[in-house]
């Protein structure tokens, strides 16, 4: 059970990177948007919602193993996080990587509240709350972004 865990906390070991763990660890988002992308919004709501209850599990009993909560290695709130930012778009490489950008972007700066979750709960549902609102912000910047995009440089409104 204990690998089980550290594979799942790791996004499959890319959270071992000896740099920039998370950033690694984001790049597990990018299949995962591709694949549910293609599910009807019900579903990948359903999805997420299944892989945000795992994630509170698997970060929590990952910082128990680490003996840290918040542990670098631990990165599948990344993963849920940059779902977020990517819920219920089409995918291309235009949304995933600017998506990828700003989510990694929001979850570095640490807009309140996220800061208040990754300063305030060290536990599971700490480490991966903060990433959920990093993955919010980066939402909304994004489908600014490609409102604005298209508005005004493509003329379409």
């Amino acid at each position: 059970m204990r690998r089980f865990v550290l594979c799942l906390a790791s996004n499959a070991g890319l959270g071992y990177s000896p740099i920039a763990s998370g950033t690694v660890g984001t790049l597990a988002g990018i299949p995962a948007f591709y694949l549910m992308a293609t599910l009807p919004a019900p579903l990948y709501i359903l999805t997420w919602c299944a892989l945000l209850c795992l994630s509170f599990w698997v970060a929590g009993a990952a910082g128990h193993i680490y003996g840290e909560a918040d542990d670098g290695r631990i990165v599948i709130d990344e993963l849920v996080g940059y779902l977020v930012t990517v819920a219920l778009l089409p995918f291309s490489w235009t949304n995933a990587l600017l998506g990828f950008v700003l989510f990694r972007i929001f979850d570095i700066v640490k807009p309140a509240p996220a800061s208040w979750f990754d300063r305030r709960m060290k536990n599971g549902y700490g480490v991966v709350l903060d990433d959920v609102v990093a993955g919010l912000y980066g939402a909304l910047a994004l489908r600014l972004g490609l409102f604005l995009w298209t508005f005004f440089l493509e003329g379409r409104a």
